[in-house]
Formats: structure tokens, C-alpha cells, sequence
């Protein structure tokens, strides 16, 4: 695996590589980034990983200082998985001046759910995705759907700018007891672990209910978010929506029942295709 630190560098490495599929990552590798790495192996002739912790994509109230930096284990993985080539610029490569340009996405796509939750975030992600596009040039780029907002926010981004880039989403990696795949994962105490999956399992009730013909949504959510409270977690929502715009449901659409919980003070979020 080559590993490329500098735009210039990696540029020269891609010119003529054939057809790229790339899969960006802030690093602090687990199962379900790797299972990307595979599928991205399935799309092209090479595939790139990159290592970027993103500070615009961070709060006032997040600690970007303390977001867990593996690089070297991290490294091991994607060699491991194949990857042929690592691009993991520092911040003055990505930024050597302030940004001042970004991506502004569409209001309502951004002020719901966790863009309620993390204003700005997804202005940070997106703006870095399409920074990482043009460096990159892929063919084709990877997201995973445990962050489905992120990844409907990034295809409306490369559908709405005419981005000559084919966007692939990969299922949600669990855990044998339902837990989705998360870096979060590894600040629960063993306690926490235990109670962990009850997330997924509430969204997994939501699911068969609305399968079996229940369409009362708002009592769905209000009984979700109260077994969780009164479990010990602090839910920020639990929510049945569309899945191309994640708006409230109108008419006869597909839909995806999302939620997010604080256990601790470890934040899961996770969600099901309905």
C-alpha cells in the first residue's frame, strides 16, 4: 500500500491508475469500515482509503482534540484489506489557508435530526467530501448507511453539482447482539455495552410494527424514546421519514426509522431501512 501525504504526490500516483473507487474515513478503523474497503475492491482497478480528521465537521462543544487517532494500527487494517493507496494529509495540506469557501447544503436537509443536534456539521462534512473529490478524482465513492443522513446529504451534494461520481452505500456492520459498528463504541464502560443494543432493538420494533400494517408513527416514536428514557438514556429522537429527503412521511414512500441516544456520555446513533 503506498501512503500519500501530499495533494501533489497522490495526484501524480492516480494519473492514469484506470477506474478509482475511494472511501474516506476520519480514521479509527472498526469492521464496517473495512467491509467498505472490500466492496470498493468490487468497483475498480484501485482503491483509495483516506485518513483526514475533519476539524470543520466539529462543534464548539466537540472536542476535535480528543477524536482517537490509531493511525498505525489504522494502516494495518487497510493494507490488510487491500487498499492500494492511503491519503493522509495533515491539516496544512488540506487547509493550508482558512477556508472560506464551503458547501452550503439544503436547509431542510441540514436543520433535522442531527443537524438539529450538531449545527454546521454537515457544512463541515460536505465541504471536505467535495474538497477530497477533486483531489481525488474517484470514479466511485463509499459511505456507509449507519450515518444515513451523511450519506443522503453527500448523493443530493454530487447529484446537484452534476459530480461525475457514482455514489455507493454500504449496509450498517452490527455486532452479534445488534450493536451498529461506531468508534463511539469504544467509550462505554462494560455496563453500557450490556445496555447498548437496546437502540437497535427499539428501531427494530418500529420496523415491525410499521411492516405488520401500524402507521401511527408519532406513537411509535413516543413509545421508542420512553423505554430507552427509562432505561437510562437520553434520546435526542427516534423518528420514522422519508428515505430520500428525511422529511415526514407523505404518501405511500419507502421509509427508514432513525434514532439517537446518549448512554452516558457515549452518543449512538443508528437506523433501519424500513
Amino acid at each position: 500500500m503506498q501512503t500519500h501525504p501530499h495533494i501533489a504526490d497522490l495526484r501524480r500516483a492516480l494519473a492514469n491508475a484506470g477506474r478509482i473507487a475511494f472511501v474516506p474515513t476520519m480514521g479509527n478503523l472498526h469492521d464496517g469500515h473495512i467491509t467498505l474497503m472490500h466492496q470498493a475492491r468490487e468497483h475498480a482497478d484501485v482503491v483509495v482509503a483516506s485518513i483526514f480528521v475533519n476539524r470543520l465537521q466539529f462543534g464548539p462543544k466537540e472536542d476535535f482534540d480528543k477524536y482517537p487517532r490509531t493511525f498505525e494500527n489504522d494502516c494495518a487494517r487497510l493494507r490488510d484489506a487491500g487498499v492500494d493507496i492511503l491519503f493522509a494529509p495533515d491539516e496544512n495540506e488540506m487547509y493550508p489557508a482558512p477556508q472560506r469557501y464551503h458547501v452550503e447544503p439544503d436547509h431542510a436537509h441540514v436543520s433535522i435530526l442531527e443537524g438539529a443536534v450538531r449545527p454546521g456539521h454537515f457544512g463541515g462534512v460536505a465541504t471536505v467530501v467535495l474538497k477530497l473529490f477533486n483531489i481525488v478524482q474517484p470514479d466511485v465513492a463509499l459511505f456507509g448507511k449507519k450515518d444515513y443522513q451523511q450519506l443522503m446529504v453527500l448523493k443530493n451534494m454530487v447529484r446537484e453539482l452534476a459530480l461525475p461520481i457514482e455514489v455507493l452505500s454500504g449496509e450498517t456492520v452490527r455486532a452479534e447482539d445488534g450493536l451498529a459498528l461506531s468508534s463511539r463504541n469504544g467509550y462505554l464502560s462494560a455496563a453500557e455495552r450490556a445496555e447498548a443494543p437496546r437502540l437497535s432493538r427499539v428501531l427494530q420494533h418500529i420496523r415491525d410494527r410499521i411492516v405488520a400494517g401500524d402507521r401511527d408513527f408519532l406513537r411509535l416514536e413516543t413509545e421508542a424514546v420512553a423505554e430507552l428514557s427509562a432505561h437510562g438514556w437520553q434520546p435526542d429522537y427516534i423518528a420514522v421519514r422519508q428515505r430520500g429527503d428525511l422529511q415526514s412521511p407523505r404518501g405511500d414512500v419507502p421509509l427508514v426509522v432513525l434514532g439517537a441516544a446518549k448512554l452516558g456520555s457515549t452518543r449512538l446513533i443508528d437506523n433501519l431501512e424500513i
